[in-house]
């Protein structure tokens, strides 16, 4: 799916993804990948009894979406030029993963203290717990929530060059393509650089609730946060991507070898910079 796929609606992506998957595996039935879409669409939405619908701005439903539509196209590449390696299950497992990646924002009903953005320090713990508790009824066996939840830990903070140990090749395969996608799809939006002033509020919020005080926070303000963005391109997303996550979003590239996600976010890093340059953080 293109970078162009409208992740406003919930429907279209799941559409998409739905015909993009029967491509990939014609003789598959396609009731599974719309039923992890239905139950992730009735979190975020709101429509679960025990949970209240998506608050945050930055990481919202959207991002979500983005995520999934980018970890279906990394997905299909690898499938196109690797054909056999993977299965429609593993499709199916790495979409809830996409899915379900952020559901530790998510705030359960009784909670009415501000916003989910406060989860930002355990938010992928939150996510585990609740795609463990509820990916049972959606018919994924234990083992399969098991590389599920591999997948949602590998999208969570880590040093580089940390290792985490999987079952199998393919396990590790998944893992790596959601948590490529999560750092690719939000930096290639094209509202991201207007989306950075959204980052820092989630992150003000999450510090103010964990009592951290401003001598020990990573960011003086937003526009130190957007200053700092090309160095934290290149400095920690790209090693993870290439080396932490082995390279695989290599296969999102083209034939002729330009990979339109990297490119995109090269024009919005071009784009922060020059913004940067003409507000300097304080």
């Amino acid at each position: 799916m293109p970078l162009t796929t409208d992740t406003t609606s919930a429907s279209n992506v799941a559409e998409a993804t739905r015909r993009l998957y029967l491509g990939l595996f014609p003789d598959a039935p396609d009731q599974p990948v719309r039923k992890i879409f239905a139950e992730a669409d009735r979190f975020f939405s709101g429509q679960h009894p025990d949970y209240q619908a998506n608050d945050i701005k930055y990481h919202d439903y959207r991002h979500t979406l983005q995520v999934s539509v980018c970890y279906a196209d990394l997905f299909a590449g690898r499938h196109t030029r690797e054909p056999g390696t993977l299965g429609p299950r593993h499709f199916q497992l790495g979409l809830a993963a996409a899915l379900f990646h952020d559901s530790g924002y998510l705030k359960v009903r009784a909670d009415r203290a501000g916003t989910g953005a406060k989860y930002t320090y355990c938010h992928v713990l939150r996510s585990c717990a609740l795609a463990a508790s509820h990916l049972p009824a959606m018919g994924f066996s234990l083992d399969e929530i098991d590389t599920v939840l591999g997948a949602i830990r590998r999208t969570g903070p880590s040093p580089p060059g940390a290792v985490q140990r999987f079952h199998t090749p393919e396990d590790q395969f998944l893992a790596c393509a959601v948590a490529s996608a999560d750092y690719l799809a939000q930096m290639a939006a094209d509202d991201y650089p207007s989306e950075l002033d959204l980052l820092y509020a989630e992150f003000t919020e999450s510090d103010d609730f964990a009592g951290v005080p401003p001598a020990r926070r990573a960011f003086k303000s937003a526009a130190d946060l957007a200053a700092r963005t090309p160095k934290f391109w290149v400095k920690v997303v790209r090693p993870k991507i290439d080396k932490d996550f082995l390279g695989v979003h290599q296969y999102l590239a083209a034939p002729d070898g330009t990979n339109p996600w990297i490119e995109a976010i090269e024009r919005n890093l071009a784009r922060i910079t020059a913004r940067a340059a003409a507000t300097p953080a304080t």
